[in-house]
């Protein structure tokens, strides 16, 4: 068997047990197993709302089973095709065979991606927060970059971006930014973003044109809706409001119509001034501070399964996650995978999805590293 369809196989055999391990395969079939039994039971029906319920679950197991079993059998079925073809010489079953296994690698590969993006929040619409490190413009200047990275990101795959908050740099950039990106899944693709950026490249800034490294901080937190309650008591926040900053003229308010909540306890700050109502204002950025509180609920739950696994991965606000270097050499690394991109300007265009897939992938079973990202127009 030749060597590329070997690594075919391989592939669709490593898609196969990352959808294994999602589903905890033998736990799968003994819950399928469950549900299947108590369809049966004639009083289901008495509580129609369980039963729709525990209906939706055991279709969704059983198509979830059954996506493996399919691609199991299409590999096992294919892999004998070429076998017979190569015993008898006949090429063109050997051909049709090699065909239909690129075609089950991708779609093993779809369904892989699938499966990373089925958390508790992950459909959901998600805020971006940058904020600027120490290194004054410099840094503001890279927080500008980052956020024009992912609005270009945003953009590329059809969903709408909203810019809630816009803090300048007193000679340029950003000192912090606030992104709304809408659209289905954009919590689960960004939610691997948090951490810190670093940049290296020659300062712009710098008359001597010396090399610069500045550090900026992403922070990634899912849109909650009205059926997920979050409670913040009045004693464990401080609201103040202040006038919105802007680029001058028409778009500066004269108004406090800007606010800014402080949720005490966690020493978590949200703010708010795309709105000129201060009560529209107000209103988001309490919608905001339910959303970092319930992305801190899911954090924990995450750490401590993670700590279970015994596969905890640092991911935390603080931690350094991908180095971007501009001078001497170009080079894009994300310090977690490995994955890498010699192509740093089309990454700050937008081009992440490999950064972004390998960083899911390494969230299920561990992540291998060491692979290159192939630059590509916004991804």
């Amino acid at each position: 068997m030749r060597a590329e369809v070997q690594s075919v196989i391989d592939d669709i055999k490593q898609s196969l047990g990352l959808l294994r391990r999602h589903l905890d395969w033998d736990n799968a079939l003994r819950r399928l197993d469950e549900l299947n039994s108590l369809a049966e039971d004639p009083s289901l029906w008495d509580d129609p709302q369980a039963a729709q319920s525990m209906m939706r679950e055991r279709q969704k197991l059983d198509d979830q089973i059954g996506v493996c079993r399919e691609l199991e059998q299409g590999l096992s079925d294919n892999i004998e095709l070429i076998e017979l073809g190569e015993a008898d010489g006949d090429e063109d079953i050997v051909a049709e065979a090699e065909a239909a296994l690129k075609a089950l690698r991708t779609k093993a590969g779809k369904h892989e991606l699938e499966a990373l993006l089925s958390g508790e929040a992950d459909a959901n619409d998600t805020y971006v927060e940058i904020h600027a490190g120490a290194g004054g413009t410099e840094s503001q200047d890279w927080t500008e970059m980052l956020t024009r990275m992912y609005m270009r990101w945003a953009e590329s795959k059809g969903y709408k971006v909203e810019v809630m908050e816009i803090h300048p740099g007193e000679e340029a950039g950003y000192k912090s930014a606030t992104l709304l990106v809408k659209g289905h899944n954009a919590y689960g693709w960004l939610k691997t973003e948090s951490g810190v950026h670093r940049l290296v490249r020659i300062s712009p800034f710098d008359s001597n044109a010396r090399r610069h490294t500045s550090f900026s901080s992403v922070w990634v937190y899912p849109v909650i809706d009205d059926s997920i309650e979050i409670d913040v008591a009045d004693k464990d926040v401080r609201i103040d409001t202040y006038r919105a900053s802007g680029a001058g003229g028409q778009h500066v308010n004269t108004t406090d119509s800007a606010v800014r909540i402080t949720h005490i306890p966690t020493g978590i700050v949200v703010q708010c001034q795309n709105e000129r109502s201060q009560h529209k204002n107000r209103a988001t950025a309490w919608s905001m501070l339910r959303a970092r509180l319930y992305e801190l609920e899911l954090q924990k739950r995450e750490e401590e399964a993670q700590a279970e696994a015994a596969q905890k991965t640092d991911i935390g606000w603080g931690h350094q996650i991908r180095s971007y270097v501009l001078q001497p050499y170009q080079l894009v690394k994300d310090l977690r995978t490995g994955v890498e991109s010699t192509s740093p300007q089309a990454v700050l265009d937008g081009g992440i999805d490999a950064f972004l897939e390998a960083s899911l992938a390494q969230r299920v079973h561990g992540g291998e590293g060491g692979e290159t990202a192939q630059p590509a127009n916004g991804g």
